[in-house]
């Protein structure tokens, strides 16, 4: 096979392709390979570009036995980048060598890592529950099964922490629902000022418990907006909740709507919905993973008012299904804003 040739098949393929020769001396790579470890590279050693030893190994034996051998290359940088690397022997009339082909994997690796981590924290958040009604259930078999007392108390903790595991589960399902129709936009016009309304009057007992007075501003005209009903009453409901039980500490938590004649970001008019309260705020650290599933600021604090750690992620979800945008800002000791923007078109 002539070196033309070779090349022109290298140059056809999307892949880093590298062939390297007998003597481990780089014979010829394509445009994506050049574009990984630079120009200029044909006819150098490989262990001069490549300093990864597993790779190396890999390489080596394929060489040495003729056998595909696989291994992992890791390229660091801004964002590290993961190939799993393919090296088969290559023959000619002339001699042999090895093709090294670089397949990036990245997405799959930080796939599996989400999903890795997903299950742990599902199971974390299952277990303290459960463990603590397999104990209370042992006591009230043994020692309480006739303290009165004890039997109450032991039931409401129950109770607590039974509905703790239900919320945390209606939450995966909410969550799931809505990565599932992510791809899908709404098809009906409603009403975004009535929903707000609907959300807020259901949550004026939480308002009051707390003593909090949601304020409402910018909802006196209807606005109507490609939007699932339930879901946008699922957003707003919850994105208000966390501004009464996290930031009601003002004891005062507006919510204000507004139309932008052009929004940036959405390359057209858009509706400002904005949830404002007065709280202690959230340090800046914490703001870009806010929307992390699981992710609490204070994970006792939150557990103690009911929270999964699902809320946020089920909002972004939600928000990008309807094209908008979720914007978070907060300054310790002067409150957050959540925004939402919907796209009016």
């Amino acid at each position: 096979m002539n070196s033309d040739l070779v090349s022109s098949l290298l140059a056809g393929v999307p892949l880093p392709l590298m062939i390297v020769g007998p003597d481990e001396r780089i014979r010829s790579t394509n445009a994506a390979a050049q574009r990984l470890f630079g120009e200029g590279i044909e006819g150098r050693a490989v262990l001069t570009v490549i300093r990864q030893p597993a790779l190396l190994d890999a390489m080596e034996a394929t060489l040495r036995d003729g056998q595909v051998n696989r291994a992992r290359f890791l390229v660091t940088g801004t964002q590290d980048t993961i190939y799993r690397v393919t090296a088969s022997p290559v023959q000619s009339e002339q001699a042999h060598g090895a093709l090294l082909a670089f397949e990036d994997v990245t997405d799959l690796e930080k796939a599996e890592e989400m999903r890795r981590d997903f299950v742990a924290n599902v199971s974390h958040e299952l277990r303290t529950p459960l463990t603590a009604l397999l104990g209370f259930i042992e006591t009230l078999k043994g020692a309480a099964r006739d303290d009165a007392a004890a039997r109450e108390r032991f039931l409401t903790i129950m109770e607590r922490e039974a509905g703790r595991m239900n919320r945390l589960v209606r939450d995966l399902l909410s969550l799931s629902r809505v990565e599932a129709e992510e791809r899908m936009r709404p098809g009906e016009r409603i009403d975004m000022s009535a929903v707000v309304r609907g959300a807020i009057a259901a949550l004026k007992p939480v308002a009051e418990a707390a003593k909090v007075e949601i304020e409402l501003t910018g909802a006196d005209q209807p606005i109507l907006l490609l939007a699932d009903p339930d879901q946008m009453m699922q957003v707003f409901s919850n994105l208000i909740e966390n501004a009464v039980k996290y930031g009601g500490g003002g004891r005062h938590v507006t919510v204000a709507i507004a139309r932008e004649p052009r929004e940036i970001g959405l390359r057209g008019p858009a509706v400002r919905f904005e949830v404002i309260d007065r709280g202690e705020g959230i340090e800046a650290v914490h703001l870009p993973r806010l929307t992390e599933r699981f992710y609490r600021v204070d994970a006792h604090r939150s557990r103690e008012k009911g929270g999964t750690g699902l809320g946020l992620a089920i909002v972004k979800h939600i928000v990008n299904r309807h094209r908008g945008r979720l914007k978070i800002e907060s300054e310790k000791g002067k409150g957050s804003k959540f925004t939402v923007l919907l796209p009016e078109n």
